[in-house]
């Protein structure tokens, strides 16, 4: 069940921060959210959007990864 304060990371706005409370991706993708740092209550901050509007540039532990929005869409995050 995903919780109403819960949104998919790719709603968050640019300049806000939130914890990540779940993974809805499996297999390889799941594997690299992790190796990412992705793991539960990880603080990410939504630094900026691409000139084309995708991949958004994510703050998560000390550095900075682009995500796709279909990538991002697949992690629940808490707002701050």
């Amino acid at each position: 069940m995903i919780n109403d304060k819960y949104i998919a990371l790719n709603f968050l706005p640019i300049g806000q921060k939130a914890r990540v409370k779940m993974l809805t991706s499996d297999g390889t993708i799941r594997r690299r959210m992790l190796d990412l740092g992705l793991i539960s209550d990880t603080v990410v901050e939504a630094l900026q959007k691409s000139p084309s509007g995708d991949p958004t540039a994510y703050h998560i532990r000390g550095a900075v990864i682009a995500l796709r929005s279909e990538e991002a869409s697949k992690i629940m995050v808490e707002v701050n």
